[in-house]
């Protein structure tokens, strides 16, 4: 196929897709698709909720149009697939949104066509089940009628620098030109460049270790905060003493949630054990980080008790539930799950985030969140380090002296934090 030639169409407008539809909509006939006609309708009037994209750069691509109706994007040849890759309640790979974003393309796929997947996923997922999909309902033959690439997204939500185009993208294809159609296509938009993969399942792969390997990381600090803990002495004093050393790896203890690190380890492992190996190291790693909640809430109760504050009715307030700072994103925030826990204890819990949007919180944890902070508190959790959190004055939030302040961050300063993770 001739770069020159063809026209795009990018399934899902969210944090991946988005950015994706802009940067090809600047240089090719781009058509943003998604299931979801408000947001469809909120793009065309360059209104993007996820602030990843300025109603200036959502202007700036004048090749770029937005639909809900599949039949719009019908004379494509390119498709780009970046929907969601979620895990269900057992932790297991949930292809729903995957495998009806094929059925769909299915319907209109026609000869010579090319349908790249971005979404995260276990190696072979492409070829083993996207395929099968495209095939079966569109009567064309892979790889003779139709093809296929796989290039994982790397975006970044809420960081300002390392955007879409200033990441090296990976890129692979189904054959030997594919791949080198796939890979010209991203470099037509990608400034930092690409990097050719040798084939789709070590794409595929790429990005999964990518995320899992930030996971054991994070796992392991964490796993040091609660031996910390029990020690007596502050994780944070401790890591900044190691990290004087060159080599040493300046990662923080935290909640790990959002839609990559906590979900990628899981499609791997799915994969590993299909294939008759249970990863112990991964796992492990997830393990740590999934109780960290628990963690958090019973230390915060701790903190509360001794202090000589009575827990039943004690008020509490948190700040930040979106899963990391300075981005709008809830998706997978594990802060929904010690505040469950902190109101199990009987505490009345407030939460505060400027960033994310209520109705979304309400509906996706049960949360109300409160519009501004006008009580005082027994006991304040800083969960999430947005910038503006630097700017209250936390000692005026507190009912009293004793009340407690527990930092998960290391943002506030030292002098203000009863506790730190």
């Amino acid at each position: 196929m001739n770069i020159k030639k063809v026209k795009i169409a990018v399934i899902g407008q969210g944090y991946v897709g988005l950015p994706l539809a802009i940067e090809f909509g600047k240089k090719f006939t781009t058509i943003g698709f998604d299931i979801n006609s408000i947001r469809i309708e909120d793009l065309k009037n360059h209104i993007d909720y996820t602030n990843e994209a300025s109603k200036m750069q959502l202007k700036s691509a004048d090749q770029l149009s937005f639909t809900s109706n599949i039949y719009d994007i019908i004379n494509c040849n390119v498709y780009i697939v970046t929907v969601p890759t979620p895990i269900d309640e057992y932790k297991t790979p949930d292809l729903k949104p995957l495998k009806n974003a094929s059925k769909m393309l299915s319907e209109i796929l026609k000869k010579g066509d090319v349908v790249i997947y971005e979404s995260t996923v276990f190696p072979g997922c492409t070829t083993e089940v996207c395929v099968p999909i495209l095939e079966s309902l569109s009567n064309l033959v892979f790889n003779k009628d139709f093809f296929c690439g796989y290039s994982p997204e790397r975006i970044v939500p809420g960081d300002k620098v390392n955007i879409l185009t200033s990441i090296i993208k990976v890129t692979s294809g189904s054959t030997k030109e594919v791949a080198d159609f796939v890979d010209d296509l991203y470099k037509s938009i990608i400034t930092a460049g690409t990097h050719k993969a040798a084939n789709i399942k070590v794409a595929e792969a790429s990005k999964a270790i990518e995320n899992a390997q930030r996971d054991l990381n994070i796992s392991f600090v964490n796993e040091l905060s609660l031996i910390f803990d029990r020690v007596g002495i502050d994780t944070q004093d401790v890591l900044d003493a190691a990290g004087t050393k060159w080599n040493f790896l300046k990662y923080k203890p935290g909640l790990v949630g959002g839609h990559c690190i906590s979900v990628d380890p899981y499609y791997l492992a799915y994969k590993a054990e299909n294939l008759g190996y249970h990863p112990e190291v991964i796992l492990s790693g997830r393990r740590v980080n999934d109780n960290m909640s628990t963690f958090v809430a019973n230390k915060m109760i701790k903190m509360l008790i001794k202090s000589g504050k009575q827990i039943k009715g004690a008020n509490v307030l948190i700040l930040g539930v979106t899963f990391k700072e300075n981005c709008p994103d809830i998706r997978n925030s594990k802060v929904a799950d010690v505040y469950d826990e902190l109101v199990e204890f009987g505490l009345v819990v407030d939460a505060y985030d400027y960033q994310a949007n209520a109705i979304e919180v309400k509906q996706e944890y049960g949360i109300n969140l409160i519009d501004k902070i006008t009580n005082k508190y027994d006991g304040i959790l800083l969960a999430v380090a947005h910038e503006k959190f630097s700017m209250l004055d936390i000692i005026s939030l507190k009912n009293n002296k004793e009340s407690v302040v527990f930092d998960l961050k290391g943002f506030l300063p030292r002098d203000h934090v009863t506790s730190r993770l």
